[in-house]
C-alpha cells in the first residue's frame, strides 16, 4: 500500500498475521480429518492439497508481477520463498518438535525437489530468461510428479494415532471439513495479499531493489502461509502433514507457479538471479542430506538451516542495488 503511512502498512502486516494464523489452524485441522477418512496419508494431502493451497500467494504474486512487467519481483519471489521454507520454516519447526522421515519422503519427494531446482537452473540461469517453452517443461514434470504422488497414496500411513474427539480423527460430517479447508485457505491467501503490499511498501520506503524485494520481503511475505501451517502441524503432532506441506510447497512452486508464468508471460531475468538460484540449489542440497542423516531434522540441524538462511537475507541486502 504505497499511499499510506509507515505506521499504518505495519499495523497491516500485524493483522495479516493474525489472520494466516487462524486460517492455517483450519487448514490443518479439516485437511488432516480428510487424510483419515479417505485412508490417505496426511504426508500426501502435504504434499498435495495444503501444499498447492499455501502456495495460493506464490501464483497470485508472481504472474500479477509477470503481467505488470517486475519479473525481479516475479521470479524473485518464488527463489528466495524457496529459501525461506528450507531455511527459517522447516528449520523453526525441527526447534521446536524433531522432525521425523522416511525413505518415501526422501528419495521421492526431496529427491524431486532436488531435480527440479536443477532443472530450473539450467533453463533460465544459463540466458536469464523464462520462456513459454521453459514453462511447458516446468509443468510436464509437475504432472508427472503429481502422477507418481496419487499411485503411491496409500503408502504412508498416517504417523499420529490421535484419541477420539482429537485433531486428525474424522468428523461426522466430511463436507464440514471440506468448507473449513476452503475457508482456512482462503483467509490464508487473503491476508497473504495485504501483508506482501504492506511489506513491499515499507521495504520500498528504504530504497531496497526489486529483486532484493522479491527475494526477502515479498518472499517472506508469500511463504507465511507455510510458516504458519507447518508450525502449526508440528504443534498438533502431524510432523508428516508439515514436512510434506514444505517439500510440496516448493515443488509448486518451481514446476507450477514458475511454469505457469513462464507460458503465460516470458521475461528476462535480473542478472543477480544467477547467484539466488545457485544458493536455492544449494540450500535443496542440504536439505536433502539432512532428511536422509538419522531420518529426521534435528534441532541442532533446524538451528543450522535458519542460520543459512539468515545469512542469505544478510548477504542479499548487503548488495541491495
Amino acid at each position: 500500500m504505497a499511499t499510506l503511512p509507515v505506521w499504518a502498512n505495519g499495523f497491516i502486516v500485524l493483522l495479516t498475521f493474525l489472520g494466516i494464523a487462524v486460517g492455517a489452524k483450519y487448514v490443518v485441522d479439516s485437511a488432516s480429518c480428510l487424510a483419515h477418512r479417505a485412508g490417505v496419508s496426511e504426508l500426501v494431502v502435504g504434499l498435495t492439497v495444503v501444499a498447492l493451497g499455501t502456495s495460493a500467494p506464490e501464483f497470485g504474486v508472481t504472474l500479477v508481477a509477470a503481467f505488470e512487467g517486475q519479473s525481479a519481483i516475479s521470479v524473485g519471489n518464488v527463489v528466495g520463498s524457496n529459501i525461506f521454507n528450507l531455511g527459517f520454516i522447516l528449520g523453526s519447526a525441527a526447534l521446536f518438535r524433531a522432525i521425523p522421515t522416511d525413505s518415501l519422503l526422501v528419495w521421492r519427494d526431496a529427491l524431486v525437489l532436488v531435480g527440479a531446482t536443477v532443472v530450473l537452473y539450467l533453463l533460465v540461469a544459463l540466458d536469464l530468461h523464462l520462456g513459454k517453452l521453459d514453462g511447458v517443461i516446468l509443468l510436464t514434470l509437475l504432472g508427472a510428479y503429481l502422477s507418481l504422488v496419487w499411485r503411491t497414496r496409500h503408502e504412508v500411513r498416517p504417523v499420529t494415532t490421535p484419541a477420539p474427539g482429537e485433531v486428525g480423527v474424522p468428523s461426522v460430517k466430511p463436507w464440514r471439513d471440506g468448507c473449513l479447508l476452503v475457508f482456512g485457505l482462503a483467509l490464508v491467501g487473503v491476508a497473504s495479499h495485504f501483508l506482501i503490499g504492506s511489506a513491499t511498501a515499507l521495504a520500498r520506503a528504504f530504497g531496497v531493489s526489486e529483486w532484493v524485494i522479491g527475494v526477502t520481503v515479498v518472499a517472506a511475505g508469500t511463504s507465511v502461509p507455510e510458516l504458519a501451517t507447518t508450525l502449526a502441524g508440528v504443534a498438533r503432532g502431524h510432523t508428516a502433514l508439515s514436512a510434506g506441506n514444505v517439500i510440496g510447497s516448493d515443488i509448486f512452486n518451481v514446476l507450477g507457479v514458475l511454469g505457469v508464468a513462464g507460458i503465460a508471460h516470458p521475461m528476462a531475468l535480473d542478472p543477480a538471479a544467477r547467484a539466488s538460484l545457485l544458493a536455492l540449489t544449494a540450500m535443496v542440497g542440504i536439505v536433502f542430506l539432512v532428511m536422509r542423516t538419522g531420518w529426521r531434522v534435528s534441532r541442532a540441524e533446524g538451528f543450522a538451516l535458519m542460520a543459512l538462511g539468515a545469512l542469505r537475507w544478510v548477504l542479499d541486502f548487503a548488495a541491495r542495488h
